[in-house]
């Protein structure tokens, strides 16, 4: 897949998180869009969101980006109930996935916005405002030549920082090592940040990140996982 095809009257290439897809909504996930979208889909707004009145209540807030199916989203929300989580994503079928997880798992503590997380950034989040920040599994854009297309480049991750509030945290996760290692560089270039890991390498996965079960195949077979773990500095 390649990213839209931009305006010729914008010569410099905008950062985008995520590349168009197309992608099946099942009945399941249609009626959810339906039911439950109005009270747990955040519409797009261009000023910053009161979320205190969105969640209904004060709490640390932390944002992920391209959250795919919503499995692991809904699980570290699970987990986590004294924190309120919002998650980003472009594909609606993925929207209407998470919906019904929410809606099994009864979770009061989450909400979507089915839109670009740079915008959602530059829009909606205030600065210095969220407890933290997750980026699990972004496309690795594995094709050399398409590597300048990865998520996780300077320019976005200072946009992240400035959103960190003081001691808050950003987390990656890849299972593409040549990503991790680019992760691992940008990252401990960004003066805004500091790795959790003394010696400066990878972190251990914490424990709120569940395996996926994509993931535990890959580690059956062989392959490796890379968390990085960085806290914005005081």
């Amino acid at each position: 897949m390649t990213d839209p095809v931009q305006p010729t009257s914008h010569p410099m290439r905008q950062i985008r998180s995520y590349v168009l897809r197309a992608g099946r909504m099942g009945s399941g996930q249609q009626r959810a869009l339906e039911e439950l979208g109005p009270r747990f889909v955040v519409p797009f707004e261009a000023t910053p969101a009161n979320w205190d009145t969105i969640f209904g209540r004060t709490a640390p807030r932390v944002l992920e980006i391209g959250f795919g199916m919503g499995q692991a989203t809904a699980e570290i929300a699970q987990a986590r109930p004294d924190t309120n989580f919002v998650g980003v994503e472009v594909h609606v079928p993925g929207v209407g996935a998470l919906l019904k997880l929410i809606e099994e798992r009864q979770l009061s503590n989450l909400r979507i916005l089915n839109h670009d997380a740079v915008q959602v950034l530059d829009q909606m989040i205030a600065p210095a405002s969220l407890a933290g920040v997750h980026v699990f599994f972004p496309d690795p854009w594995h094709k050399k030549k398409h590597n300048k297309r990865r998520l996780i480049q300077p320019e976005f991750v200072a946009k992240l920082v400035s959103r960190l509030a003081p001691g808050g945290y950003l987390h990656c996760a890849t299972d593409w090592q040549d990503y991790a290692e680019q992760m691992l560089a940008v990252l401990s270039a960004e003066p805004g940040l500091v790795n959790s890991v003394a010696d400066g390498g990878y972190a251990p996965r914490p424990d709120y990140r569940p395996l996926t079960k994509f993931e535990a195949r890959g580690l059956r077979l062989g392959h490796g996982v890379w968390d990085l773990v960085f806290n914005r500095a005081s």
